[in-house]
Formats: structure tokens, C-alpha cells, sequence
């Protein structure tokens, strides 16, 4: 999410009362999805290559508290968003990385829709191939921690997963509009970003398995055959995405009714 499409740049001129106007750059060219498959592959063998270090039990890096591996895993994979976002691929595609930030940028009037789907169609591809060139690269030891997959705790059901993973997008989207109300604080969306992939990684890890990103858990859902609560992971940061832009315009719409 940077320059062109995303909420760190700036939406141009706006139409009163409509909030935002949409960013017609970036995505229309062509090439554009290809960085973003690119981008999503880098994140996600990154991700699964930290975990294999901090929690294979074989690993000589291993963390046996799992709380303390989950915020170091937070920790990295938040700086590894911010360097996505600030590269050059990174600023011509937007760096979306999850198809739900992608549909809440959409919902946002921040995003062309004719862009959506060949964009989350680039995230879950970039997702599985990530996660197989972790594998290549690591041998069986990808295997011993699920390939990277996230669970939720035994205590957790599959409707307190689904609840915690949408509120997740719902946080980020109201984020996102608040960068899209005022571009001048682009400069610190990347930052902000960062620490919030951190917090729900080392917060919601241990819970619901933190994940808040469709394209995080489809390739090592996928390749760990990890499938049955897939859809949870699938459609709850969708539909946290779309609320989080009701959210947004209802707020919006209020603050301008109560002159703020």
C-alpha cells in the first residue's frame, strides 16, 4: 500500500460530501498485479522462514515460550511489511499483500474495482508459491512447524476465531480511512502499519492465530492440507474489511453533519 493505491497516497481531490475520490493510477497497468504476486511471495517466505527458525523444536534458534516466539515473529514480519511498502515494487503495485486490504481500499473509493480480483487472485497465488519456495529452501524442517499455518487454541471456537480475525480488518480499514482523510500524513502510515502486523501477531497469535490476512494462512493451509477451517480465515478478514468501511463513512458522514 504506497504511493498510487494505496491510503498513504494521496486520493486527490474529493467531491463534497463523497469522501475520498478513487486512485485511478498504478493498477492500471498491466504489470502492476505481477509486483504484487511478487511482493506477497516475499512476505510469506519470510514469514514461514521465521517460523521455522523460532519454533522447530530442532531449530538452534527456537523459542520454547510460544508468547515470546510469536512477538519476535510479529516483530520481523512488521518490519518486513514496512520494506515492502517503501520498495520500489512495492510503490508502483501498492504492497496490498492481503486480499482483504486490497477489497477494503476497493470499499474505500481508494482502489479501481476492476483491479480487485486480479489483484487477490496475484496475493493467493504469491501466497502458495512463497510457501513452497520455503519448503525448497528448508527442507522437512517447514514441515515440523505446519508449514507455517496459524491455529486458534483449543479453547477457541470457530466463531470466536471468526469474531476476533474480521474485528482485526475492521481496526485496519478504520486505519486505512483515517490516512485517506488526511494524505499529509502519509508519511507515517508505513510505521503505523508495521506496529499494528506486530501487535495482532503477538497478541492474537496464541487465540485465534492472528493471522488477519486470507493470503497468510492459503498457502500453508494449502500445502500443510490444513483445510477445515480455511473459510474462517478466508472470509472473516473480508467481511471485517467491509464494516470497517461502513464504519468509516458513517463516521465520516457524521463528522462533516457535526461540522468537525
Amino acid at each position: 500500500m504506497s504511493r498510487s493505491v494505496s491510503p498513504a497516497a494521496s486520493p486527490g481531490k474529493t467531491r463534497a460530501g463523497s469522501g475520498p475520490a478513487p486512485v485511478r493510477t498504478g493498477p492500471e497497468r498491466g504489470g502492476w498485479p505481477l509486483y504484487e504476486f511478487a511482493l506477497t511471495a516475499t512476505l510469506m517466505f519470510a514469514v514461514v522462514t521465521v517460523m521455522r527458525w523460532v519454533l522447530d523444536p530442532a531449530s538452534p534458534l527456537v523459542l520454547a515460550d510460544l508468547r515470546s516466539a510469536l512477538l519476535v515473529v510479529g516483530a520481523l514480519t512488521g518490519a518486513m511489511v514496512f520494506g515492502l511498502l517503501r520498495s520500489p515494487w512495492g510503490r508502483l503495485s501498492g504492497a496490498h499483500m492481503n486480499p482483504a486490504i486490497t477489497l477494503a481500499l476497493w470499499r474505500l473509493r481508494a482502489f479501481p474495482g476492476r483491479c480487485v480480483g486480479v489483484y487477490v487472485f496475484a496475493q493467493l497465488c504469491g501466497s502458495l508459491v512463497g510457501t513452497v519456495l520455503a519448503r525448497l529452501a528448508w527442507g522437512p524442517a517447514v514441515a515440523r512447524v505446519g508449514y507455517g499455518a496459524v491455529a486458534a487454541a483449543p479453547s477457541w471456537n470457530g466463531w470466536a476465531v471468526f469474531a476476533a480475525e474480521g474485528a482485526c480488518l475492521v481496526l485496519v480499514t478504520l486505519m486505512i480511512g483515517f490516512f485517506l482523510a488526511r494524505p499529509a500524513r502519509e508519511r507515517w502510515f508505513p510505521w503505523v502499519l508495521a506496529v499494528l502486523v506486530c501487535a495482532i501477531i503477538a497478541v492474537l497469535g496464541p487465540l485465534s492465530g492472528g493471522a488477519a490476512n486470507p493470503a497468510r494462512q492459503f498457502g500453508p493451509a494449502l500445502m500443510s492440507g490444513t483445510t477445515t477451517g480455511l473459510w474462517i480465515y478466508l472470509l472473516a478478514p473480508a467481511l471485517g474489511a467491509s464494516l470497517g468501511a461502513a464504519a468509516h463513512r458513517r463516521i465520516t458522514t457524521r463528522s462533516r453533519g457535526y461540522g468537525w
